[in-house]
């Protein structure tokens, strides 16, 4: 057992908890829900890059290459200045919504390279320009800009230009679980030397301007090079080692730039800033002591050449912080070589295991502590002005029981800095490779019942807990524990391993409750046709599927009933193997095989209607729109919307049958009795290899036609993998007329020329 397995092992055993310290810090935290409190629900605008430097967070907190624990009390991250721009870089910049003319966008050169599943080794890279950052330039061109016209990025700007920049090195290693060691090694790239301004800073998560009774943490300098923590959270005093001069200021609002009001603190959140950059001498406290500090040094780095800076957290005093930082690094990068070796011992490209390893990485940087508790986030906090009244009938309002505060994975730090469900269910596959106890407790997570709403809805994302994902959770559930079984098998004794039963069912009992909301919820007629809205599908359809349609009805979803299917097909799969150990789940199995067979009845034939989602003509799955009066229209675009149908899909092995009689037997009766549904599966009278049985949505012909066009390259088929919309309509764009009006959907390459769905994004599917 490699050293990182066995911390593993340590933290799933709770006898130490190499996770508690992590890169948990968002990238950004301003124009988030979460930190919205305007009467309009305009998140971009009530706080926003520029106001971010000088206000105080709500509910997290964000930093470059920053690492904060588990609960976000107490967080470290790198601020540079190269002594040109109007203030210091503590925050990645990017571009609001509103401003991107492709919606918003992180506009920096940022890259994670490498990270154990513990954060026990850690390196990410930045890079940063010698000249003024082009904030206003950015800006400026990217409005000027239609979603016709691609994206202004930062390289396009030229600033890299003679390579007259920094790369900047940002590491952490992991002495113990509460001693971590850090450093900040700076390259200059250019033809000439060039100043940098390096920063490693420390703060507290404000936490007790929102309570009068929060007890205000505070930090100090001890020594020249040490800072002591005290926080009562963090149960244990704490030193801050780096070399510098330390610098001290308040995590607080300052009310005066923003507000222009008045204010009882004298120091604030920008205080180290404006001591540096503005040369405003009382910015910072003059007595050492305050909420946020930082270890300032400044250097000229020759062309070519290259400095480094320690920096340590601990909870041992120690008199040479800096003497083992070569030791520890040089082992623990050694030890997470080891750990990657062993993953990828069956990949034999150099390459591919560099791919790999650097998307782990990924990953592993993007987990985030998510803290939001929407019952607080709509009354307000307790002295304090109330929050506008529209937020009681607004956004996330209907998710009382809510209150998250956990380190989560996140699709992108800075784009998206809150979790989406079927985001996370993919993020777990992966995860489940490297990590899969966390990669469990992920799926574990959205089922609690301070996530998982009442009625049995899985909360979407931030901007809407009330969309509906498409239902990928058991699919992901079943996955890991298949996953983490083959991890847990003797190598070389071609056995099993032992699966995780109690997590299966125990989030399976809660899958219920969710499959049970989408039957009484998203099936608009109880006919076993699925209305999702958009399900992850922007900008390929006619309508905006998540809105009322100009021709009012509904539309019977192609892809919502297919991702129905499929979760019946999950379903019954994670009862059959809970039947292994208790026969009772048998009959949850045969519930939902049956289950699955009337969605592909209803698929062929919707409501008796005499229409089905599959066109005979064009040999192709369409969305059906209902009209009010009751005709029924299919939507002829050929998109991913009609590919989705190939993921319901299972076999059922013959020993499985044999070990499962009541199953068995069920099955024999049910296929008798209604052999009409029993010819809908795939070859179910037919054996297969091994007198394997097919389930799946999809009889051999259509199949067959949609891996046609799926393989086709002047349709689905691309140098890039499966478009979403068929480059059939390239020259034959799908009109759509009613009431005088002419809805179209034509290809172009990637994008939309609108944006049908997502209102600031033109990305399809």
């Amino acid at each position: 057992m490699t050293a990182e397995k066995q911390r593993l092992e340590q933290s799933r055993l709770k006898a130490a908890d190499w996770k508690k310290w992590g890169p948990y810090l968002a990238e950004r935290q301003w124009g988030t829900v979460r930190e919205d409190y305007s009467a309009n629900g305009d998140a971009w605008n009530f706080t926003t890059h520029d106001m971010a430097r000088s206000k105080a967070y709500r509910w997290g907190e964000e930093g470059i290459g920053g690492i904060c624990d588990d609960q976000q009390l107490l967080c470290i991250s790198v601020a540079l200045w190269n002594g040109r721009d109007p203030f210091l870089k503590e925050r990645l910049f990017g571009l609001a919504g509103p401003e991107g003319n492709h919606g918003e966008d992180v506009k920096e050169l940022y890259y994670y390279l490498d990270c154990t599943p513990t954060h026990s080794s850690m390196k990410m890279l930045y890079k940063y320009p010698h000249r003024e950052f082009p904030y206003r330039r950015l800006l400026e061109e990217n409005r000027q800009r239609t979603r016709m016209h691609p994206e202004f990025e930062l390289i396009d700007t030229g600033i890299f230009d003679d390579d007259r920049y920094f790369d900047v090195f940002i590491e952490y290693a992991k002495l113990s679980p509460e001693d971590i060691l850090g450093r900040v090694t700076i390259h200059n790239r250019g033809p000439a030397p060039a100043t940098i301004h390096v920063l490693p800073q420390l703060w507290f998560r404000n936490t007790w301007a929102w309570n009068p009774n929060e007890h205000k943490p505070v930090m100090y300098a001890l020594t020249k090079n040490a800072i002591q923590i005290e926080h009562h959270g963090l149960g244990r005093r704490r030193w801050f080692y780096a070399e510098g001069e330390f610098l001290f200021c308040d995590n607080e609002t300052n009310a005066r730039r923003l507000y222009n009001a008045d204010s009882f603190d004298e120091s604030f959140k920008d205080g180290i800033n404006d001591y540096l950059v503005h040369n405003v001498r009382n910015a910072c406290r003059k007595d050492s002591r305050g909420t946020k500090a930082a270890a300032y040094n400044v250097t000229e780095i020759p062309p070519q050449a290259s400095v480094g800076f320690q920096f340590r957290l601990s909870d041992t005093l120690v008199e040479e912080p800096f003497e083992i930082h070569e030791e520890v690094f040089r082992a623990r990068i050694s030890e997470a070589n080891e750990f990657y070796a062993g993953v990828q011992h069956d990949i034999l490209d150099p390459d591919a295991r560099n791919v790999q390893r650097q998307a782990f990485a990924g990953l592993l940087w993007s987990k985030q502590y998510y803290y939001y508790d929407v019952t607080q986030w709509l009354n307000g906090d307790p002295g304090l002005q109330l929050p506008p009244a529209q937020r009681k009938n607004g956004r996330n309002s209907a998710w009382l029981h809510m209150n998250n505060a956990d380190i989560i994975s996140m699709p992108d730090k800075w784009e998206y800095p809150w979790y989406a469900a079927w985001d996370l269910g993919f993020h777990c596959i992966s995860l489940a490779m490297i990590d899969p106890d966390f990669a469990k407790n992920q799926l574990v997570l959205l089922t609690r019942e301070w996530y998982m709403h009442p009625n049995g809805q899985f909360p979407a994302y931030e901007w809407s807990f009330d969309d509906a994902n498409p239902p990928v959770h058991a699919w992901a559930t079943w996955r890991v524990y298949k996953i983490d079984q083959k991890i847990n098998a003797t190598p070389g004794s071609g056995l099993a391993g032992k699966g995780d039963l109690d997590f299966l069912e125990r989030v399976f009992h809660k899958l219920l409750l969710n499959f049970t909301w989408w039957v009484n919820r998203k099936d608009e007629e109880g006919n076993n046709i699925f209305q999702g809205g958009f399900l992850g599908l922007d900008n390929i359809g006619v309508f905006d599927r998540s809105s009322q349609l100009p021709t009012g009805g509904h539309i019977e979803q192609a892809d919502g009933t297919s991702w129905m299917a499929m979760y019946s097909l999950n379903m019954m799969r994670i009862a059959l193997e809970l039947s292994l150990e208790k026969p009772v789940y048998q009959d949850m199995a045969t519930k939902f095989l049956e289950h699955f067979l009337y969605i592909a009845a209803a698929t062929t034939d919707i409501g008796h209607s005499g229409m089905g989602l599959w066109d005979e003509e064009d040999e192709f799955f369409y969305d059906v729109l209902h009209m009010p009066h009751g005709a029924h229209t299919p939507l002829k675009v050929r998109s991913m919307v009609g590919l989705i149908p190939l993921f319901a899909v299972e076999t059922l092995e013959p020993e499985l049958l044999y070990k499962l009689p009541d199953f068995k037997r069920r099955l024999e009766w049910f296929f008798n009795y209604r052999p009409d549904l029993a010819h809908l599966v795939s070859r179910w009278y037919e054996p297969g290899i091994g007198e394997r049985r097919l389930l799946s949505l999809l009889r051999g012909h259509r199949m067959k036609c949609l891996l046609r066009r799926m393989l086709d390259e002047t349709e689905f088929l691309s140098d890039y993998g499966v478009r979403a919309l068929s480059r059939y309509h390239e020259l034959r764009p799908y009109v759509f007329h009613t009431d005088g009006e002419a809805f179209t959907v034509n290809y172009q390459p990637a994008e939309s020329e609108t944006g049908l769905f997502g209102g600031n994004s033109n990305w399809r599917g």
